[in-house]
């Protein structure tokens, strides 16, 4: 989301970065714009999204995103509180609501990168979602995988996705990490940078339980990644299972 900024060129980190500390007339625009193309999914995935501050006119863009997409559930992670000039956070949007929603803190030398883990259902059908932030240093990264590999292992239908900054190359590399299910990646969609992508950094990756459909890169959204989007088939007895949570919901 990089908050809201509009970033089509390398000059804008520059010229632009004044809008990481201070507010902009045209953020709420931007953000109304991203919730119409959200509207169409039933989970996203966001990050680097603020958590109400100075620099987002104190908007909570979780909280925003997720009432205009007509998402009846949320949740923010904060990641870097720095007070009231910005909560740098994660964000999970979501049509039906998790059983349960852990935060994890990954490690790394500068604080900062997390994970939102969220479970849809009980028992060992259910369906595990994790969206995650991972850092720039690949030493800090990898760390980060061995962390997420721990949690991962013993789940059997899961979805990892989000910014890993890091190639598919680089991901295949971490060999604890592939195996921890194994996860294989979705196809990989080139995200990076939005306006001339040329590296695929942002992934969707499945267990081999579930089935990748439709697999996408959507329009430009002012943020300096593209979004990447993916319809997945599940199979009977995770369907089961969240059929049987949606119905408890709307007893």
């Amino acid at each position: 989301m990089q908050v809201g900024i509009q970033t089509s060129a390398y000059h804008h980190y520059l010229t632009r970065s004044w809008q990481h500390l201070l507010p902009h007339p045209q953020r709420a625009r931007r953000l109304d714009m991203v919730s119409s193309v959200l509207s169409r999914f039933d989970i996203v995935g966001l990050q680097e999204v603020d958590g109400g501050s100075f620099r987002s006119s104190n908007v909570n863009q979780v909280e925003y995103l997720a009432t205009r997409g007509g998402f009846p559930h949320h949740y923010q992670q904060l990641n870097r509180n720095l007070g009231r000039f910005a909560q740098h956070s994660n964000g999970l949007l979501s049509r039906l609501a998790p059983t349960l929603v852990e935060e994890h803190r990954l490690p790394g030398t500068l604080p900062g990168r997390g994970a939102i883990h969220a479970r849809y259902g009980d028992g060992p059908d259910a369906l595990h979602l994790f969206v995650a932030h991972l850092a720039l240093s690949h030493r800090a990264r990898m760390r980060q995988f061995d962390y997420l590999s721990e949690i991962i292992q013993p789940l059997r239908h899961v979805v990892v996705m989000g910014d890993l900054n890091c190639t598919p190359d680089q991901l295949h590399a971490h060999s604890r990490f592939c195996a921890s299910l194994p996860l294989h990646p979705v196809r990989p969609l080139l995200s990076y940078p939005s306006w001339q992508p040329r590296r695929a950094l942002d992934h969707i990756l499945l267990s081999d339980s579930l089935e990748a459909r439709d697999v996408r890169v959507l329009d430009h959204l002012f943020s300096d990644h593209l979004p990447i989007a993916v319809d997945v088939a599940l199979p009977t007895s995770c369907q089961v299972v969240l059929e049987a949570l949606h119905k408890k919901q709307t007893l």
